[in-house]
């Protein structure tokens, strides 16, 4: 079966739905339902917490290490330094989350835009 065999105009539709919304949306609706009778130092919780770091950790990781679009003709330098110093900004002022994400992307934009 492959995307030419189905010639409905609604098939991608239904396919986005099934394939993307649902599986997430269910998740979501189970947190919201389970989310306040959970401890907040649960094991269950801590769990949860540590997949979901690594997780962000992977997809920063891939964006590093092997990235695609405009990012892809950027040097290894500028994207390691970037989050490097981003992530020095975040420790230092304060453990502000959007503190180190603005600091990387100033970085990497001054640096894209100057060919770095």
């Amino acid at each position: 079966m492959t995307w030419q065999s189905l010639s409905t105009w609604w098939w991608p539709y239904v396919f986005i739905l099934l394939a993307g919304w649902l599986p997430t949306d269910i998740w979501r609706w189970i947190g919201v339902l389970i989310g306040g009778r959970v401890r907040e130092d649960s094991e269950a919780l801590v769990v949860v917490r540590a997949m979901a770091t690594a997780l962000v950790a992977g997809v920063i990781a891939q964006l590093i290490l092997y990235p695609s679009g405009s990012l892809a003709g950027s040097s290894m330098f500028l994207r390691v330094g970037a989050a490097a110093v981003g992530f020095a900004a975040y420790l230092g002022l304060g453990r502000r989350v959007i503190v180190g994400v603005l600091v990387a992307e100033v970085i990497l934009i001054s640096g894209l835009s100057l060919d770095l």
